[in-house]
């Protein structure tokens, strides 16, 4: 299965937070069949607010993409496809980086795994 990470599940994987992880979601991310990626979008997003202060990162910023790489986690990019796409069902979830995330799961054939409950139940959230 091609996994797309939501924000906050990778932040969770990089910081002390993996164990709070459900088990469901633990075990996606388990799975040794499963391709994991990681959003562009979400890069901005820990950037952003790592920069205003929200954020504590144990590692810096510059650091991420060896860090993804280091994981076999592979980055997804924004294009013109993803930035147009109309996702259906239309998501509960206002939030534009939520919206990036399940526009590229269903334009490049990923599942979202998320904990977040404007999300969690959307057709394009992987089940554990």
């Amino acid at each position: 299965m091609r996994l797309l990470l939501d924000t906050h599940v990778f932040l969770a994987l990089i910081g002390p937070g993996a164990g709070s992880l459900p088990a469901a979601v633990a075990a996606l991310l388990r799975d040794g069949g499963s391709e994991h990626h990681l959003s562009a979008a979400s890069l901005w997003e820990i950037a952003i607010k790592s920069r205003l202060g929200k954020l504590k990162l144990a590692h810096e910023l510059g650091a991420l993409p060896e860090l993804l790489h280091d994981l076999g986690i592979k980055i997804i990019a924004i294009d013109d496809r993803l930035a147009l796409a109309s996702v259906e069902p239309e998501p509960m979830t206002r939030d534009p980086f939520d919206r990036m995330l399940l526009a590229q799961c269903q334009v490049e054939g990923l599942r979202l795994v998320t904990i977040d409950r404007a999300l969690v139940s959307h057709p394009l959230a992987g089940r554990g």
